[in-house]
């Protein structure tokens, strides 16, 4: 059974950052493209970055670009997710993902960004 956990959400002020971790386990995670996607209130799910399997190759959508960092460790089988530069526009709940959809997802977790 595949499961994916998300942790290091928080409050943040604007301008702040926040690390994002997921814990993943039954599957090959080292031969699995992984995501992060994200929900914002009233929201649908919107596909924030993709990483390839064995870590090389790397994708952003254009209001995380620069901002955003997403990296894995295969040995941990762990996914992350660095985020500098944080704004209000950020706040969402944030999934790990092993489709760009977001339909396998992990429970999320909450970034706020706000004074």
């Amino acid at each position: 059974e595949v499961q994916l956990v998300e942790s290091g959400g928080g409050w943040v002020l604007p301008g702040g950052s926040l690390r994002l971790s997921c814990a993943a386990s039954g599957f090959t995670f080292s031969s699995t493209a992984m995501f992060w996607v994200r929900q914002a209130p009233g929201k649908g799910l919107e596909w924030v970055s993709t990483i390839s399997a064995a870590g090389r190759f790397t994708e952003y959508a254009d209001p995380v670009k620069g901002r955003f960092i997403i990296s894995r460790d295969n040995a941990e089988n762990t996914l992350n997710l660095r985020m500098d530069s944080l704004t209000p526009e950020d706040t969402a709940l944030y999934y790990c993902a092993t489709d760009r959809r977001g339909t396998n997802r992990g429970q999320g977790t909450q970034v706020t960004v706000s004074t």
